[in-house]
């Protein structure tokens, strides 16, 4: 949030929500605004169609199954069940527990904080208090800071999902796995930090606003609490460790029907404490697209993997939607602008160097049979061109009266190409003037 004073009228402060539109979009256009989500999802993580299924809920997500009845058995005898321990997540449990947060939150300095249990008889009767719905004073005395970190832990285990939800268990594993690739295009084992708070920042914008709400309430505690290890003794990878089990294991599952994921879990939950403060912000092109859906055009908008290297951090570089590798991505239906900015000289400008550069190192080749494939390629592969007036940001259709081929020679050999044309078809050259305005005309390739 940030705050103004400058304001014409009047000297009351204004307060500016970056992420407003973002909001807005989510309430008042929830297919868009998923759709938009998931489409810069896919192109930040591989999701084959039945993982792309679980995520979006349209079927069951495979998780591990349970090897035993030990979990489970001791699920099932849990007691005191109410309006928060082992009750959905509802925004009323979550300002209960939200009266735990803020006494750790004031007790940080404590050796130990979550890995030393408190005391039985004092948290039984802290759980009784929390689940009637009563307002506690626990500046009193009368409860230790280790009995609300272990009712904490606690109250999480006994959802009935885990916080970060059966559907995006998948996910995290995949985003886990982002690793930089080198100068040679390979894949290497130094992970992709940047890229990975990307993915968690639109995977997090995807979750039920319940947990969203109490996941960022908790990591933000977690952060503060791994900043003062110094004085605790908690680290980020120690506080993963506690509460991975009951943010993201799958329930009623032990430690050995996790397949060796345990580790990675946990450096996962330890990556999210150490980044808390920017998982919870919109990507600066998701704001973008969102202000421009409501004040001007609705023609949306993706990042492509190749500008993810170059892009600046505080500019939105125009580029094309990238075709999502699941079927489930819907239409924007009746939401979209014939003013669309798919047209902008910036943007053709780029299109034509990158075209131009594909083409010189394609004919700069030798001659190979390589080359005259890559040739036949190129004449019999349509380009994506989608019209702004008929088309959606996620039509796959093809514009089949042009070629790729056909583009690029156009745009590289230009002029050229023109003048040939006009020497076959008029018995004297015409004057430079005029093949000047005639080259001006030639189209510009849309992306």
């Amino acid at each position: 949030m940030f705050i103004s004073q400058v304001k014409p009228s009047t000297s009351q402060s204004v307060i500016f929500n970056p992420d407003f539109f973002v909001e807005r979009l989510r309430h008042e256009h929830p297919q868009a605004f998923a759709d938009l989500v998931l489409s810069n999802i896919t192109r930040l993580i591989d999701l084959p169609g039945e993982e792309f299924a679980q995520l979006i809920g349209e079927s069951e997500a495979k998780l591990p199954s349970a090897s035993g009845f030990l979990r489970s058995f001791n699920f099932l005898k849990r007691k005191d069940k109410g309006i928060v321990f082992g009750a959905p997540l509802t925004e009323e449990g979550i300002a209960q527990i939200y009266q735990l947060i803020e006494y750790l939150s004031k007790n940080l300095h404590v050796e130990g904080l979550f890995r030393v249990p408190g005391h039985s008889i004092r948290q039984a009767a802290l759980r009784e208090m929390l689940n009637a719905g009563a307002d506690i004073d626990l500046e009193t005395g009368d409860f230790h800071p280790n009995d609300a970190a272990t009712l904490l832990k606690a109250y999480l285990g006994e959802l009935p999902e885990p916080l970060l939800t059966h559907r995006h268990y998948q996910a995290h594993l995949k985003i886990a796995e982002l690793t930089r690739f080198d100068d040679k295009g390979d894949k290497t084992n130094e992970p992709d930090k940047e890229r990975q708070i990307e993915a968690f920042q639109l995977l997090f914008m995807l979750l039920p606003p319940a947990n969203r709400s109490l996941l960022k309430l908790l990591l933000d505690l977690l952060y503060h609490t791994a900043r003062n290890q110094h004085i605790n003794k908690m680290s980020a990878i120690n506080l993963a460790t506690m509460f991975a089990p009951h943010i993201i294991w799958p329930k009623n599952v032990m430690a050995s029907d996790l397949q060796g994921k345990i580790e990675q879990l946990n450096k996962g939950i330890a990556f999210l404490i150490r980044h808390s403060q920017k998982l919870f912000k919109a990507p600066t092109y998701i704001k973008e697209y969102t202000r421009l859906y409501f004040t001007g055009s609705k023609t949306l908008q993706s990042r492509d993997d190749s500008t993810l290297c170059s892009a600046s951090k505080q500019e939105l570089i125009p580029v094309v939607t990238a075709a999502s590798p699941s079927p489930s991505v819907r239409t924007i239906r009746g939401e979209v602008s014939s003013s669309s900015s798919l047209k902008s000289p910036e943007r053709a400008s780029y299109t034509e160097s990158a075209l131009r550069e594909l083409y010189q190192q394609v004919s700069t080749m030798p001659e190979s049979a390589k080359k005259k494939k890559l040739i036949r390629q190129f004449d019999k592969q349509p380009l994506l061109t989608p019209s702004s007036d008929s088309r959606t940001p996620f039509s796959r259709k093809h514009w089949r009266s042009r070629s790729l081929g056909g583009i690029i020679k156009r745009k590289v050999l230009g002029s050229q190409v023109l003048r040939e044309k006009e020497n076959s078809r008029l018995p004297s050259p015409p004057p430079s003037g005029q093949l000047m305005a005639k080259e001006e005309k030639t189209p510009a390739v849309e992306e």
